[in-house]
């Protein structure tokens, strides 16, 4: 269940996001890319997501120089998110700002590309 805490992070992450999430959510938001609607700072699980399109099951993360020190956390993370049934796109920061054409042309191709639901072992009884 989501609660106060959760709304008062994903308002501050929104608030501090870093140049290249700021200029790939001006082309995410509001279904301006080919009408997919996107969400940024979306809790899933323990984590928050940089930009996720729940419809698709799709999670866009930005990386920058600081995750070089935090793989293995990365790595969990992305594994939680694929566990959920979400396919996870990961870009470097620097290719937002350079390649943004090439980013939304990938970012357009896992929409339009099937994903099968995840397989998660039945619950105990």
């Amino acid at each position: 269940m989501r609660g106060k805490q959760d709304h008062t992070r994903e308002r501050s992450l929104r608030r501090e996001q870093t140049e290249s999430e700021h200029v790939l959510w001006a082309r995410l938001r509001d279904r301006r890319l080919a009408g997919f609607k996107f969400r940024r700072q979306h809790r899933i699980g323990p984590y928050f997501a940089d930009f996720v399109c729940v419809a698709f099951h799709l999670v866009i993360e930005l990386d920058g120089s600081q995750h070089l020190d935090q793989v293995d956390y990365d790595i969990a993370r992305s594994q939680f998110l694929q566990s959920q049934g979400y396919r996870v796109l990961r870009f470097w920061n620097d290719e937002v700002l350079v390649r943004m054409d090439d980013v939304l042309d990938e970012i357009l191709r896992a929409l339009r590309t099937p994903h099968p639901p995840a397989t998660q072992a039945p619950s105990p009884r």
